[in-house]
């Protein structure tokens, strides 16, 4: 699949965020990305922050084992998960 990378114990996820939607889901995918609805507005990294928090629960890691590598301002990001057990295909089916 091309909207995740492994390499080892960490992974790197292309994703497509909406902000502003009524709840934070996993979309589906858009393209090469993994498109995911988040609640939080765009305004002061909210929807950074909600997505982050979204994530590290579907993952089950720590805060500290997700990072925001790529996107802080715009709708595409590429962020990284390191040490999860959980693996990417299975959002598909959430």
């Amino acid at each position: 699949m091309s909207w995740f990378q492994r390499r080892g114990d960490n992974f790197t996820l292309t994703l497509h965020i909406q902000p502003g939607a009524k709840r934070t889901e996993i979309a589906g995918l858009h393209g090469d990305a993994l498109k995911i609805r988040v609640a939080a507005p765009p305004v002061e990294g909210a929807a950074n922050a909600a997505l982050l928090d979204f994530l590290k629960k579907i993952f089950a890691v720590r805060g500290a084992q997700i990072t925001l590598k790529q996107g802080a301002s715009g709708r595409h990001k590429v962020v990284e998960i390191c040490g999860s057990t959980v693996e990417p295909e299975s959002l598909l089916g959430k």
